[in-house]
């Protein structure tokens, strides 16, 4: 019988993961995955301990340590991996027919998490036109999936040479034209500065504007005077990230959807 050696391997801690499952797609072996609401590590011998998904976890959740532990089988993790379903690209009976029939055996867990890049609304005009609802010519302009900024990955194509939106939550319900006037050509992050902990997204935006070509910074917020959190949140992260040379425009929506104030914070 063969002694099983110690050896690096990831620890996930279960207190602090609160399974966004943005360390399961930085796992190229696919040995994390999540499992009633939480990141598990699959099986030991699939996991080779070098910590890449260290990095896409917001809430240090995930820690290497030495332990015994099988030994890392490439083999292993060739099978495992041919038989995990193919992710669907977004096309509407594509994504709809792999969601329904696969959803619960994707690598993540929740394919609403999956982050992907979106065609300008086509799904959206389509499931309009099928629906009980008014069809309208006003396509969507949201370009990326997820949207929320604690479920977006910290890299990635959507912050390349990207202008960024940063918006809290009620800012495109509030605003009839947000998708023309604000959204068309940004990258987008939701967040709410009074409902939400800000700190993990003072975090991830500190790593987002340090890690990647962020071209320019939109902040868009309510003119209640808890919203106007959000505009601390990326100023903070700002100074963080080191980041002097990216220009920031502020917005200030007022209840009746119009832009009461726009200004470039000092």
């Amino acid at each position: 019988m063969t002694a099983i050696q110690t050896r690096d391997i990831v620890r996930i801690d279960e207190d602090k993961c609160d399974g966004c499952g943005l360390c399961v797609p930085d796992c190229a072996e696919g040995a994390i995955r999540i499992v009633d609401g939480k990141a598990r590590l699959v099986a030991e011998n699939l996991c080779d301990g070098l910590g890449n998904c260290l990095g896409a976890c917001p809430n240090d959740a995930i820690t290497i340590e030495q332990r015994p532990a099988d030994e890392f089988s490439e083999q292993a993790v060739a099978e495992h991996l041919a038989e995990q379903p193919q992710q669907a690209s977004c096309d509407c009976s594509a994504e709809a027919e792999a969601a329904q029939q696969a959803a619960d055996k994707l690598p993540c867990g929740c394919p609403g998490t999956m982050a992907r890049k979106l065609t300008g609304g086509s799904c959206a005009a389509a499931a309009s036109q099928a629906g009980t609802y008014e069809s309208t010519s006003r396509p969507s302009r949201l370009g990326q999936w997820p949207m929320q900024l604690s479920l977006l990955p910290p890299g990635g194509d959507i912050w390349h040479d990207a202008d960024v939106l940063i918006a809290a939550d009620c800012v495109g319900f509030a605003m009839p034209d947000f998708h023309e006037r604000l959204l068309a050509g940004r990258t987008l992050a939701i967040a709410c500065p009074k409902l939400d902990d800000v700190q993990p997204y003072v975090e991830k935006l500190a790593s987002i504007f340090a890690n990647n070509s962020i071209r320019s910074l939109t902040v868009a917020h309510m003119e209640v005077p808890c919203c106007g959190g959000i505009v601390a949140a990326v100023t903070e992260a700002l100074q963080r990230s080191g980041r002097t040379d990216i220009p920031v425009l502020e917005l200030k929506i007022g209840m009746d959807g119009s832009i009461v104030e726009e200004r470039q914070p000092a």
